[in-house]
């Protein structure tokens, strides 16, 4: 089968971004941003007209996503680790490697069982909340999202709701690496955001990094789909004796650190970026 001219493009584009060393720079062709207002967005679904389309959103979400896992189109191998997501029995930022529009749900698929109830909130860019195209676009604007947005009044709605849900016991996941890079293998350096969410709201880090392999399975665009191992890692503690600054920093190379670890020891093979 002839592969997708398009992917092709794009996993160039991806080899001159690691070449290049940036590292949070979109290859993908992404919807046009459109600006967040503060009023076009209700992070903690507190209208009713908000809470019925979260309700709808989360029914048809999984019905979509789990007929993407029953005909082979995302296939979850493996899950370890899971003790030390139940290790944290409060609010935590998850993070994870970006490497697919639909890697949330491998996340929220890994962690389900203990959810007890609850919802896996997923912090998104601006351009995917306000400008994508449905049904994944209906999903980023109901599916217990936290948009981020270029309007710093909308931020200060953003950060309050993060503490909000932290405080309360809920697990959001962010993509500290920012981008997507299409079934990208190796772990990149993070921005500091999640982190600065983390040390700011007083709560760890549960790192996790999806490693994979080829399946036997071919998608439409003639690549092998990915056969997902989710590597839950130890979670990561801010430190007393650290100020806020050195606290984040310490977050997000501790999490850099394991993921490269635990990308050497799946892949049997030495972190390397090209030149």
């Amino acid at each position: 089968m002839e592969k997708s001219k398009e992917r092709l493009e794009i996993l160039s584009k991806i080899e001159m971004l690691e070449k290049t060393k940036q590292w949070d720079i979109s290859p993908e062709n992404d919807p046009e941003t459109i600006e967040l207002k503060p009023n076009k967005v209700d992070y903690l679904n507190k209208k009713i007209s908000s809470k019925i389309a979260s309700y709808f959103a989360n029914i048809m979400g999984a019905r979509y996503f789990d007929k993407m896992l029953k005909n082979k189109q995302m296939i979850i191998e493996n899950v370890l680790g899971i003790e030390n997501y139940l290790a944290v029995k409060g609010g935590a930022i998850i993070t994870c490697n970006h490497f697919h529009p639909c890697d949330n749900y491998a996340v929220y698929q890994a962690i389900k069982p203990y959810l007890n109830g609850r919802r896996l909130y997923k912090v998104i860019r601006e351009g995917n909340y306000t400008n994508y195209p449905n049904p994944i676009g209906f999903f980023f604007r109901h599916c217990n999202t936290l948009p981020l947005s270029s309007n710093m009044e909308t931020m200060k709605k953003f950060m309050s709701a993060v503490s909000v849900l932290l405080n309360r016991g809920e697990k959001i996941l962010v993509y500290p690496e920012q981008a997507l890079w299409w079934n990208y293998k190796k772990p990149r350096p993070c921005k500091s955001g999640a982190f600065r969410f983390a040390v700011t709201n007083n709560v760890p880090v549960i790192p996790m990094f999806i490693t994979m392999r080829d399946s036997d399975i071919v998608d439409p665009d003639g690549f092998f789909v990915q056969k997902y191992t989710i590597n839950i890692l130890p979670p990561i503690y801010p430190k007393k004796d650290l100020d806020k600054k050195q606290n984040i920093e310490y977050l997000k190379n501790k999490n850099y650190e394991l993921c490269v670890h635990t990308y050497e020891d799946f892949y049997k093979t030495k972190l390397t970026y090209q030149d």
